[in-house]
């Protein structure tokens, strides 16, 4: 019990102490506990009463009793002295003990229920600090788990910064080499003007030769602005819902500007007509086209046009055909030695995917598997006029396993799968030769992907997902390396 409790009970045990003394003490302070009341039977009809007070002239005194004839008490009563009763001191100090009593017993009721009162009041708010008691329990207990959480939340945000850490240190390496090509430019004008200068002492082959390489040296460093490492892919854009459960469709990245033509190929194989829109808009609003008839059928989903030509791989061979549009003749053809074809290794969705060609900031590539590199990727830079392999890569991924794959900036990124819940999740890097596993988002929207090609002049993802034309924009960032420039 509380200590406003115990306080209560005490009152509440005076209380009882006193009513106690009063109904045993008072009555012999006032003589009253000698007052007896007798009755006799003096027999029938007649009766005799007495009271008989210490002083018999202090009260009532009955002599005699009598019956009537009609049954009816006939009692002779003598009255005590009034005068006496007025100037006796103990009735007089009887009366003033009655009133005190009386006042001390309203008192005692005043204070019973004050008592009760705050009795009621104590217990409520014993209640009330019990609860109290309770909730800052919770309260603390509910602080604590917060804490928990809020360290598990920080320490998992952590964790998801701990790999930026890195690239912002590359980043800001990367910060002075945009300065550095900042300066280079603002000194070109004093390079051209030197050039002027010296125009006598060289021929025009010289400095057209110096111009050029100056030329080639300032789009080096735009294309190696431009360029960067994969981070972010976008929620598709549905452009077009058109076709079979599989094709392809993509503008030309080398195109003059302006030009923003769409080429539109349906179906994977047993199929030589490509359509041509003049614009976005076009094949957006309307069923225009112009189509083209291939010489021969096309295999797969990979087709790329690039510089006014489309590069696609002929049907049941590992030949790569390269067809100009302004002439619709084929203007060159070529067998990629050791490629696997005719659904040998295709991609995870199967239709023929075995050749896999792609354009990106760096030009024409293939993707394919060989048989000396045991049905794993691999990644071949080719040269766009002849066909003609400059480099290939080998790597450890099997290409059957591999849902689509496309290239940003000299890196292959692999998704995971072509159906369902998919992301991207490995990258080939061909300017360092090696490779990551990474985990970046990719809602598959209609759950069937058949094609996934990069455009780095749109800097976005064109895809067939199951007959829908899909558009993805995409996150990178920026790094440059020294041994680059």
């Amino acid at each position: 019990m509380s200590v406003p409790l115990l306080k209560i009970g005490v009152v509440l045990s005076t209380m009882a102490m006193i009513t106690n003394w009063m109904s045993q003490t008072l009555p012999s302070l006032v003589g009253l506990n000698t007052t007896k009341l007798t009755a006799e039977r003096a027999g029938y009809p007649d009766r005799s009463t007495g009271v008989l007070p210490a002083n018999p002239e202090e009260s009532w005194q009955v002599y005699s009793s009598a019956q009537d004839s009609e049954g009816r008490c006939v009692c002779t009563v003598v009255a005590p002295q009034q005068s006496m009763c007025s100037r006796d001191a103990r009735t007089k100090q009887l009366r003033q003990l009655l009133e005190k009593v009386q006042n001390m017993t309203q008192s005692i009721q005043v204070l019973d229920q004050r008592t009760q009162r705050d009795l009621q009041y104590v217990e409520k708010m014993e209640v009330q600090l019990r609860g109290l008691e309770t909730k800052f329990r919770q309260v603390e207990e509910n602080h604590k788990q917060n804490i928990a959480k809020q360290y598990k939340a920080i320490k998992a945000k952590m964790e998801e910064l701990r790999p930026l850490i890195p690239v912002l240190e590359e980043y800001k390496a990367d910060a002075k080499l945009v300065l550095q090509f900042k300066e280079e430019v603002q000194n070109l004008t004093s390079v051209l003007s030197d050039l002027q200068e010296e125009m006598g002492a060289y021929d025009y082959e010289e400095l057209h030769s110096r111009v050029s390489n100056l030329e080639e040296r300032l789009r080096a460093c735009m294309q190696k602005l431009a360029c960067g490492k994969l981070t972010g892919i976008s929620d598709p854009v549905t452009i077009k819902t058109s076709g079979s459960r599989f094709g392809s469709w993509m503008t030309d990245p080398a195109a003059p500007e302006g030009d923003t033509r769409v080429w539109y190929m349906d179906g994977y194989h047993n199929n030589r007509f490509v359509r041509e829109y003049r614009s976005m808009a076009d094949f957006i609003a309307t069923d225009n086209f112009t189509s083209y008839r291939l010489p021969h059928p096309w295999s797969g989903t990979g087709q790329v046009v690039y510089n006014g030509s489309i590069y696609f791989n002929k049907f049941q061979s590992h030949v790569i055909i390269k067809f100009d549009f302004k002439t619709s003749a084929i203007s060159k053809s070529r067998q990629l030695d050791n490629a696997g074809y005719n659904n040998m290794y295709h991609y995870a969705w199967g239709g023929h995917s075995d050749i896999d060609l792609m354009v990106d900031e760096g030009g024409l590539w293939a993707v394919y598997a060989t048989n000396q590199n045991a049905g794993n990727i691999v990644i071949s830079k080719l040269n766009p006029g002849t066909l003609q392999i400059i480099k290939s890569w080998t790597t450890d991924h099997p290409k059957r396993s591999a849902g689509e794959a496309f290239m940003i900036c000299g890196t292959l990124y692999v998704t995971n799968g072509y159906s369902g819940g998919t992301k991207v999740y490995y990258a080939y890097s061909t300017n360092s030769s090696t490779y990551e596993y990474i985990d970046i988002a990719f809602q598959n929207k209609y759950s069937h992907i058949s094609m996934l090609d990069y455009n780095p002049r749109d800097r976005a993802l064109y895809a067939w997902n199951n007959g829908h034309q899909v558009l993805y924009n995409v996150t990178l960032f920026h790094v440059i390396s020294s041994q680059e420039l």
